[in-house]
């Protein structure tokens, strides 16, 4: 299902005709392993789930998927709260982060992150999460999110620092 060589999500019946892959190439490692949660329990929990991920021309990455906000996700009124929409574009900005690095190189923590709600999440929502990095550098990393509702409008987004671990070459 997550080929990090292919693209696994293309036309969804939910969405029509949009994408949530981009041209791609081959990932410096494979991390299918990760799909689905993202090795942290939390984004299943709350109804997220990572689907593809690769890197871009510039050899960028970028991670996406799909939420729909399960009951923990939500206030009592059906409301997503918003530090729950942090949890999800951090793990998806962090996903797409380690897409881009190569061996045992990954992520070790987020500096600083910004992020905005613009409309409302629902309980009986279907959301498009995805994450770009924008910029990489030896330590630090740039990324941003967005989660997107079924008429491609944008619910939330984000904008992150990451410090970036890089192993010791031998």
């Amino acid at each position: 299902m997550g080929s990090p060589t292919g693209p696994s999500l293309g036309v969804d019946e939910k969405f029509g005709p949009w994408t949530i892959v981009a041209k791609m190439t081959a990932a410096p490692k494979n991390m299918d392993r990760w799909l689905g949660d993202g090795g942290m329990a939390i984004v299943g929990a709350l109804g997220a789930t990572f689907e593809a991920y690769g890197v871009d021309g510039e050899d960028l990455g970028w991670a996406s998927g799909f939420f729909e906000p399960s009951e923990l996700a939500c206030n009592p009124h059906g409301s997503v709260q918003a530090g729950v929409h942090g949890v999800i574009l951090d793990a998806v900005m962090n996903f797409a982060i380690n897409a881009a690095l190569g061996g045992r190189d990954r992520t070790q923590a987020t500096i600083e992150m910004t992020s905005e709600l613009l409309r409302p999440a629902m309980r009986d929502g279907y959301y498009l999460v995805r994450g770009e990095v924008v910029r990489l550098t030896r330590q630090i990393a740039y990324a941003e999110a967005r989660i997107t509702n079924d008429d491609a409008q944008l619910v939330s987004r984000a904008t992150a620092t990451f410090l970036v671990h890089r192993e010791a070459e031998a």
